[in-house]
């Protein structure tokens, strides 16, 4: 039997649908067996990183480690994505000699404004290493991890958190750059995962946009009855 991957995936209330269609496009392609957690304030204690950012997850990411016991390996995804490649071959990165592994981005984003007409719409501020955080394959037993209690994330900060801070350059590990490509920012011909930064296409705004299609078919899949037919 091959052993679980655990996916802590972004969970966001005024957003569900991500979540459940994230979690539909990885099983449609998963070889391996997969545990999805959410990471939702009310499970959390309460905590839920809504002191700043934009999501309910901003700082609950960094919980992971200490969510698994600080052993073994676990990752991390926002909600706001679509996996098009089976998970399994981002598992097989896993790098030992890292704290975690991230795409290393490097840009400045082409929209100053993101999720547009909603409720959620805000500046899309460029900072070091902005977006980093949003697909981590986690190395929970890293000695320097466990640093991350629940009492030092929420006293961090998002700056010294987002920026990799507790750890050296060194320990953080790069990720090919497929498994987050940024959409309406980045080339997406060689994506195997989309992340809808912006704004998720069941937003008006963005139901256009390049690769969009991938996310509709994932949600009616996600919602898939024999017998039943549900618009697009």
């Amino acid at each position: 039997m091959k052993s679980v991957v655990p996916i802590f995936v972004g969970y966001d209330s005024r957003e569900a649908a991500c979540y459940h269609v994230f979690v539909q496009s990885v099983i449609e392609r998963s070889s391996v067996p997969v545990a999805f957690h959410p990471l939702h304030g009310p499970m959390l204690n309460g905590f839920d990183g809504q002191q700043d950012g934009t999501n309910a997850f901003i700082y609950s990411r960094y919980l992971v480690p200490h969510l698994c016991g600080y052993e073994g390996w676990a990752i991390f995804a926002d909600g706001d994505m679509v996996c098009l490649e089976d998970i399994a071959n981002l598992w097989k990165l896993r790098d030992e000699s890292k704290a975690v592994l991230v795409v290393k981005h490097d840009y400045k984003t082409k929209h100053p404004r993101k999720y547009l007409g909603t409720p959620l719409e805000s500046d899309n501020a460029d900072y070091p290493k902005k977006n980093w955080s949003s697909i981590m394959l986690w190395n929970c037993g890293h000695p320097k991890n466990r640093k991350l209690t629940s009492e030092f994330v929420a006293w961090a900060g998002g700056r010294f958190l987002h920026r990799f801070e507790w750890l050296s350059d060194d320990d953080v590990g790069r990720l090919p750059p497929q498994w987050n490509c940024l959409v309406a920012e980045q080339e997406q011909s060689f994506a195997a995962i989309l992340h809808f930064t912006l704004g998720i296409p069941g937003f008006a705004a963005y139901k256009h946009f390049e690769g969009a299609e991938h996310w509709f078919r994932a949600r009616r899949s996600a919602m898939n009855l024999v017998g039943e037919r549900w618009p697009s």
